[in-house]
């Protein structure tokens, strides 16, 4: 198979640019030379300056028909061919199986899953009409391991994780390839963001008492993230794994399928 083209110079799409790793995203490719469409529901997180060609749309990705449109703006404005779109848009919450609220967990399925399904439906046939480009979809390591208290969020990641495994076989023998990203922790305000409803171990802990544990365990910067993903897309990677956490997570789920949190609690007891 060819090795693919490198990004810089070419259109990127980003999801959930307005922050994070999509707002790293954005700042690199766009020094890298890429023209790039960015989209967010967050509109003031949009407007930062950037140094190249950039089109800001206000979008929630859950508007099936409002991510088709923003995709023929993009098809419209773009100088030249898409070289990537990034599906990167997520949200958290944090419950208990027993104690998940329906609708909390529907806002985000459809916003971390469906969110990603309405991107690759708008954006894919103008990728598979140019014969190239890459699709890349933001899982997460919780898209490899289930975690307590995490089970929305486990499973729209494994969600993406099987949409896109699924999409790129589809598209062997084509130019056009699907790209996994499984980020490890990643200093973002995603924690701070999350629906909160209460601590779900109990332990009497405020929104912001979790969210500066998970700051704590986040290793990896957003802008650290974005250069891993643009490399790994730039090499051809299929699966790309973002942070030193991921690997070790990637390793445990392969080595000890159904003891993984055993392992990872002790881990987490010893330091």
């Amino acid at each position: 198979m060819p090795r693919p083209e490198p990004l810089a110079g070419r259109t990127a799409v980003i999801t959930g640019a307005a922050s994070g790793i999509g707002r790293a995203l954005a700042q690199r490719l766009s020094a890298a030379g890429c023209p790039v469409a960015i989209a967010d529901i967050d509109e003031r997180g949009l407007k930062e300056s950037l140094p190249g060609p950039v089109l800001r749309r206000v979008l929630d990705v859950r508007d099936a028909a409002a991510v088709s449109a923003f995709a023929g703006e993009v098809r419209s404005w773009a100088p030249g061919r898409i070289g990537a779109v990034f599906n990167n848009a997520g949200v958290a919450i944090g419950s208990s199986v027993l104690g998940a609220v329906a609708e909390d967990d529907d806002w985000l399925h459809s916003i971390n899953f469906q969110g990603v399904v309405n991107g690759v439906r708008a954006f894919l046939p103008i990728l598979v009409g140019q014969d190239s480009g890459a699709m890349v979809n933001t899982s997460s390591v919780y898209g490899l391991i289930g975690v307590p208290n995490q089970s929305a969020y486990c499973a729209a990641k494994f969600a993406v994780r099987g949409f896109t495994e699924a999409l790129r076989q589809e598209l062997r023998g084509t130019g056009v390839r699907a790209v996994t990203v499984h980020p490890g922790g990643v200093k973002t305000n995603i924690a701070r963001n999350a629906r909160f409803r209460g601590d779900p171990e109990g332990r009497g802990r405020t929104h912001e008492q979790i969210a500066a544990e998970f700051d704590a365990i986040a290793r990896t910067t957003p802008e650290r993230a974005a250069a891993i993903i643009h490399k790994g897309v730039d090499r051809g990677k299929a699966r790309i794994l973002v942070g030193p956490d991921a690997y070790l997570v990637d390793g445990l789920a392969r080595l000890a399928p159904t003891h993984y949190f055993d392992i990872i609690a002790r881990l987490r007891r010893s330091r």
